[in-house]
């Protein structure tokens, strides 16, 4: 056995999140939400590779990414993964709990972020009734061993009425991996919460979506967001439920493109 020897410190290499790269132009980084992985921007991809250097990420315990022992917080995963691409400054989409990750880097790493989406990110405001309903019927299936009926609890929860059959199946496949592997994980993972959020710090430009169909608490979040992030844009799509690039994708690609491919008016 080589390590360790007596005397020689042992330096541990930060693990780089699975991901994938395509197109060329501005760097746009996609953050899953916490009932998905990178799979879930499969329709906007293409159309967005046409003008970016589009890159996907599973963050740890999701899609590809396994989870380790190792202490670690998502937001500082992210900036070692955009560090070793070397992308530096760079646009960040994040969807739910990817939102909350995409406003810890914008706000303890300003110079980073040059542009900001949010589709109905998560944020730490008190909780609604309709949340906590959700949170404890989610505790006890999940504590009855019922993994199946948790799936598809999130599954009705977090897709609005205009989600097809096929999307639908792919957010039950994607969180019942999610449960598999965080489950099977037991008690020694070490996740941290990372940076506190700072919204006056956020200098991204920044446009906050909402759901007309998602829980209330979410579209609280968003109103906090708009008022508190400066010069942010706040655009409520009144068919959406939580996850609405899969409910709509079309037209939530042509929403980000429209966004992205904006000129700066101080810029």
């Amino acid at each position: 056995m080589r390590w360790p020897l007596p005397g020689r410190r042992r330096y541990r290499r930060r693990m780089i999140l699975r991901h994938d790269v395509t197109g060329t132009g501005p760097a746009l980084l996609l953050l899953h939400a916490g009932v998905a992985d990178s799979r879930m921007w499969e329709a906007q991809r293409a159309t967005l590779a046409r003008t970016h250097r589009v890159i996907r990420c599973d963050l740890r315990g999701y899609g590809d990414t396994p989870l380790t022992s190792d202490p670690y917080d998502n937001a500082s995963d992210v900036k070692a993964l955009l560090d070793s691409l070397g992308e530096h400054p760079v646009a960040i989409v994040g969807a739910s709990a990817g939102g909350n990750v995409a406003l810890q880097v914008a706000s303890q790493w300003p110079d980073l972020v040059s542009q900001l989406v949010l589709l109905n990110s998560a944020f730490a405001l008190p909780a609604t009734r309709s949340l906590q309903r959700f949170a404890r019927r989610e505790d006890a299936l999940l504590e009855a061993g019922d993994v199946a009926g948790a799936t598809e609890l999130n599954v009705a929860t977090w897709l609005g009425p205009d989600a097809d059959d096929d999307a639908r199946e792919l957010v039950r496949t994607m969180q019942r991996h999610a449960f598999d592997v965080q489950l099977g994980a037991g008690e020694d993972i070490q996740q941290g919460a990372g940076p506190a959020i700072d919204l006056g710090a956020v200098t991204a430009r920044t446009l906050v979506v909402s759901g007309g169909q998602d829980l209330d608490h979410f579209r609280a979040v968003a109103n906090h967001l708009a008022g508190h992030i400066a010069g942010a844009r706040h655009t409520q799509l009144g068919w959406a439920g939580h996850l609405p690039n899969l409910e709509r994708p079309d037209e939530v690609t042509a929403l980000l493109t429209g966004f992205l491919d904006e000129t700066d008016p101080e810029g």
